[in-house]
This record gives C-alpha cells, sequence and structure tokens, in this order.
C-alpha cells in the first residue's frame, strides 16, 4: 500500500499493514556518524491525489508542458525539474483521499518569474496575488493553484546571504525546458514545502534521515537537499501559506535504487514504518512506506527496468 495505490491485489501478496503515525518517532542513539553509507536519493517526487485525474494531467501538461514520464493509468508522473518529478494520482486508487487538508506546496524554482507569470495569466490559472520582484529580497515569486487546490509556488533564490549555498547549485543546474510550453519558461529545481506546528524536532529528523545539513535558513522556514535539484522545505504552520495538520493529501516520494538499505537505515532511527516487508507494484517499482515525526508519508521507490519506465529511467539515468 504506497502513493500510486491502495487497491493493488500485488500489495496484500507482501502483507502491507496499516498503521497510525506516531507524532514522536524514537531517534534511539544513532548519529549521523553512526549511519552506513547510502545509495545517494536519485530524484525527489511528491504524490498528490485528484478526484479527476484526467483533468489534473491535462493541466501539467498542456499548460504547464510537464513531460509525462510514465503513465500507469490511474497514476501519472511528470517531470518537472532535471531531478524532481510529481505524481498525479487518482484518488479512488490512492493511499490518501481529497478530503485530506492539502498542507503541501510545490516551488517550482524558475529563474522565468515573469514570463512564467505571464503564461499562467494567459492560460486564466487562478493566482493568489501578483508577482513580487523586490530589490535585496532573498527570494522573488508567487502562487498559482491547480485545478482541485494544490499551491504552485514559483520562486527564485535570489543572490543573499541567506541563499549563500543554495544559490551555486542552482547556478550549475541546466534547467528543464519542453517542447510542450514556451523555450523561455525553464525550471531548475523544485522545493516541496511542509508545515510543523514545531520546527526543531522534525528538522533533527531530515537531518538524520537524509544526512544533510541545513541548506537555507529563513528562520520560519528551513530547506534541505533531498536530491541534486530537488529539496524539502519545513514551514513553522504559524505563519506559512498553510498550517500544521494531522492528515496531509500528499506522500513525500525519494527515488532511489536501494531501497533496502534505506530501510534499514530507517528502522535504525526508529523511523515508524507502515509495513515491515519491501513491496512490489505489478513488477514496476520496489517500495516501502515510513512516516516522519508529524505524520507525513514518505515513501522510497526502486523504478525497474521493466516496459513502462523507460522514459522515466531514461531521465534518472542521464
Amino acid at each position: 500500500m504506497t502513493g500510486f495505490g491502495r487497491t493493488l491485489a500485488v500489495c496484500a501478496a507482501v502483507g502491507v499493514v496499516a498503521c497510525t503515525p506516531s507524532n514522536e518517532t524514537d531517534m534511539g542513539e544513532m548519529t549521523r556518524e553512526d549511519a552506513p553509507a547510502l545509495t545517494p536519493i536519485e530524484a525527489l517526487n511528491a504524490f498528490y491525489y485528484y478526484d479527476d485525474v484526467d483533468a489534473a494531467w491535462a493541466f501539467y501538461r498542456d499548460v504547464l508542458g510537464f513531460e509525462t514520464a510514465a503513465d500507469y493509468g490511474f497514476a501519472k508522473i511528470m517531470h518537472v525539474a532535471p531531478r524532481s518529478f510529481l505524481t498525479l494520482v487518482d484518488a479512488e486508487q490512492g493511499m490518501h483521499s481529497t478530503d485530506e487538508p492539502k498542507s503541501v506546496a510545490l516551488a517550482i524554482v524558475t529563474r522565468d518569474l515573469e514570463e512564467w507569470y505571464a503564461h499562467l495569466q494567459a492560460n486564466e490559472v487562478p493566482l493568489r496575488g501578483e508577482l513580487t520582484i523586490r530589490e535585496g529580497s532573498a527570494h522573488d515569486g508567487f502562487v498559482a493553484v491547480d485545478p482541485e487546490g494544490y499551491l504552485l509556488e514559483f520562486e527564485w533564490f535570489n543572490e543573499h546571504e541567506e541563499n549563500v549555498q543554495l544559490s551555486p547549485q542552482l547556478e550549475a543546474i541546466e534547467p528543464v525546458t519542453t517542447d510542450q510550453r514556451p523555450a523561455e519558461l525553464g525550471i531548475s529545481a523544485t522545493v516541496l514545502w511542509l508545515y510543523y506546528d514545531e520546527l526543531a524536532p522534525n528538522e533533527r529528523f531530515y537531518e538524520e534521515l537524509l544526512g544533510v545539513d541545513l541548506l537555507v535558513d529563513q528562520g520560519w522556514a528551513k530547506v534541505y537537499e533531498a536530491s541534486p535539484t530537488g529539496y524539502i522545505g519545513l514551514v513553522d504552520g504559524a505563519r506559512g501559506m498553510h498550517q500544521s495538520t494531522e492528515e496531509n493529501a500528499v506522500t513525500v516520494s525519494l527515488l532511489t535504487q536501494d531501497v533496502r538499505a534505506w530501510m534499514d537505515h530507517a528502522r535504525a532511527m526508529g523511523v515508524e514504518l507502515r509495513s515491515d516487508t519491501i513491496g512490489m507494484e505489478s513488477d514496476l517499482v520496489e517500495t516501502f512506506v515510513g512516516y516522519d515525526p508529524t505524520g507525513y508519508f514518505l515513501e522510497w521507490d526502486n523504478f525497474l527496468d521493466r516496459e513502462g519506465n523507460e522514459r522515466l529511467l531514461e531521465i534518472i539515468t542521464r
């Protein structure tokens, strides 16, 4: 039972057992120095859940011009940035329902803010406020709303003391462009913003889990590198675009070739897991699911060399 679907018979065959996420995670005595070397996270993905997945697919494909990296029918994996994806899931077959709060925002990191703003206006995409570009600001941008209410933040991190570690990484990235949209609309990276009542315990959790240090400190928002172009942002729910909620209509997916090693690492940290075994979905994906300290679903996925995964694997490995 993963971000893709709750009804696949193969999940029952491997003994997936549902459990309730706790509010605290026992990190035990393990330190980052004790953790074994792990296969890197190749890409960051997020599962969003829809009543009308085909309408959502049309929006992301035809309006935003994202390439469909894999199409499983009930789930569409969209390529956003070089090592960042967004998966659109039919909620009837997904692990979350559309009744759950959409306590997440996807930041699309792009230099081309004015061009994107004009493009979305021309396509009558709902916007929350106007594009803001301020001299001396750490970041500029605007927020759009997708067909079922997920927030998309188009953002660029400027040369600023907050971004001294992030800026060189962004400068080195060749932005993704596609034939499905105007050539001037590039995307360099993504930040998946998650919302919490308390930041400190979640900061410690993600630093230990990912083996990384804090990359950007905005005070009430913290950014960590998960993949070469996929970042996870932790936000104080009292100040962000969303509040912290007990349920969240999103699954954070980490793509790796070695889910077994990552499961061992998660177990050693005391991460609560949804199942004691690694599942297999339709002979396409090896996967397991756990929870962060507040209950956000975390999924590790290894997409196998199978028919249907060709384009996705080409993107990940190129």
